[in-house]
């Protein structure tokens, strides 16, 4: 049985629950058991709270905590991960860093609080970089997480334990963070889907870049459908994050029921050049792609113009960076990681003349990505630079014969889309010829994730990666 259940998506579990067919406490014992079966191939899931989820399943058995029962997103008992920056009370948070090693909050974060009110049952924390800060998931904590296609290579970061969690059947929905692709680049290396909400879709609580659009809260899981419900989930007005608002009239859920195949698509494997992007990758995206045209969707090539939007993003990202670890570098400089320090130091030097020529950039941009969506439905591209790439590196060290310097330089694909506060999907479209997943990021205008939502549906469709998973974790070697 705990075999069967694993495999059931979020929303097959959902409605067993709803009708009886199985329990709570089921599901934590069959995500228990399949936790015990993989985890010592990916250490995605650190910090287990197996007796804390028993107890909540049994209060929903009883008929207790069931107050969110008629909101959007019911889970009715269903297992989740919790990305390990994320506060949830009497667990164990580290944020990855070792100044918390030991940390244990009282109160859990307002969007656990959501989660756990709408029926979901916290199973475990999973691991992230050091802060949220990397596109590879490792940690003086808890070590490396690895991916499940290929246990040689990295998962991506920073929400790569939620990505490995759902892959694997550990969870069937994983909550995560994203500020430079960290739902986004998890979910093109492991072949999940993870979304990008726009800002105040959901709440951030308790961050200190409260008034900043770069960091958001969302979810990853196997398919599209079962994402679409997790944000159903999460998303409503938070009277602690001055951003958000309310919940859409109609859901998630639904819109993904009701997608209707995008009129007019826009694709760019590398706007123009100007980005530097895996040959294979940029090859099986642009196949990928066509399948639109199975559905009677126009796809054609273009892309708005990048301008020097890579360098306005990492201004902004240190000046973030400054609010979030000025004060922690001030104390605890030698627990720090370099690339965290880096990042900071960086921002601290930036003149206020920077920062604001940085926001010249990213509203120009942002109103030429709005002259395209007045063309365009969606606006498609890679999901990520690069495959997967060793485990034991903080960053890919070339990409297409080109030398990176630091660890966000193989992010701006995804970093663009961040400057535009625009929902993006990533969806898996395939795999390279040594098997690492590739995927798509499906753009839509801010505040319509329905739209991305659907198109990602309508192409999941068509291509069926979501029905191999989950899949039991893989030994490999490192591709040349």
């Amino acid at each position: 049985m705990p075999k069967d259940l694993i495999g059931l998506s979020a929303r097959s579990a959902v409605a067993m629950l709803e009708r009886g067919d199985v329990s709570p406490l089921d599901l934590v014992e069959a995500a228990a058991a399949r936790i015990a079966e993989v985890e010592p191939a990916v250490n995605a899931l650190p910090t287990l709270c197996l007796d804390r989820a028993r107890e909540h399943a049994e209060a929903l058995m009883r008929g207790e905590r069931r107050e969110g029962r008629q909101e959007p997103g019911w889970l009715a008992g269903l297992p989740v991960s919790i990305k390990d920056l994320t506060d949830v009370a009497g667990v164990r948070t580290t944020y990855g860093s070792p100044i918390f090693r030991d940390h244990v909050p009282t109160r859990s974060h307002p969007i656990v609080e959501r989660i756990e009110r709408r029926g979901g049952i916290v199973i475990g924390k999973s691991n992230t970089p050091e802060f949220g800060a990397g596109g590879s998931t490792f940690n003086e904590v808890f070590g490396r997480t690895r991916n499940p296609w290929n246990t040689s290579l990295t998962c991506g970061g920073s929400t790569g334990g939620g990505a490995v969690s759902v892959a694997t059947g550990e969870a069937w929905l994983a909550h995560g963070t994203d500020h430079g692709g960290s739902l986004r680049r998890p979910g093109t290396y492991c072949s999940v889907v993870g979304i990008r909400p726009s800002p105040g879709r959901v709440t951030r609580g308790t961050a200190n870049n409260l008034f900043s659009p770069l960091s958001v809260h969302g979810p990853m899981a196997r398919s599209v459908g079962d994402v679409a419900l997790f944000l159903d989930t999460m998303s409503g007005w938070c009277p602690q994050d001055p951003l958000t608002f309310d919940a859409p009239a109609i859901s998630f859920s639904q819109s993904v029921t009701d997608a209707r195949a995008p009129r007019r698509v826009a694709f760019t494997a590398d706007f123009g050049g100007k980005l530097v992007v895996d040959r294979e990758t940029r090859e099986i995206c642009a196949r990928a792609v066509r399948k639109f045209e199975e559905i009677g969707t126009i796809v054609e090539g273009f892309a708005p113009e990048l301008g020097d939007i890579e360098e306005a993003f990492m201004v902004l990202r240190s000046q973030h960076f400054v609010v979030d670890r000025e004060l922690q570098l001030a104390t605890h400089r030698d627990l720090i990681k370099p690339d965290i320090i880096w990042n900071t130091e960086r921002g601290l030097q930036q003149t206020p003349s920077r920062l604001a020529w940085a926001e010249r950039e990213r509203a120009a941009f942002y109103r030429r990505v709005a002259a395209m969506f007045e063309t365009y439905d969606i606006f498609i591209t890679p999901g990520a630079h690069t495959p997967a790439f060793d485990v034991n590196l903080r960053f890919p060290p070339m990409v297409d014969g080109r030398k990176l310097d630091n660890y966000m330089a193989a992010s701006t694909l995804n970093a663009a889309i961040t400057l535009t506060s625009c929902p993006a999907v990533a969806v898996p479209c395939g795999f390279d010829a040594t098997g690492r997943p590739v995927g798509l990021q499906i753009v839509a205008p801010p505040r319509q994730e329905g739209r991305a939502l659907g198109a990602a549906a309508m192409f999941e469709g068509l291509v069926g990666l979501d029905l191999i998973l989950p899949i039991l974790p893989r030994a490999g070697t490192v591709p040349a």
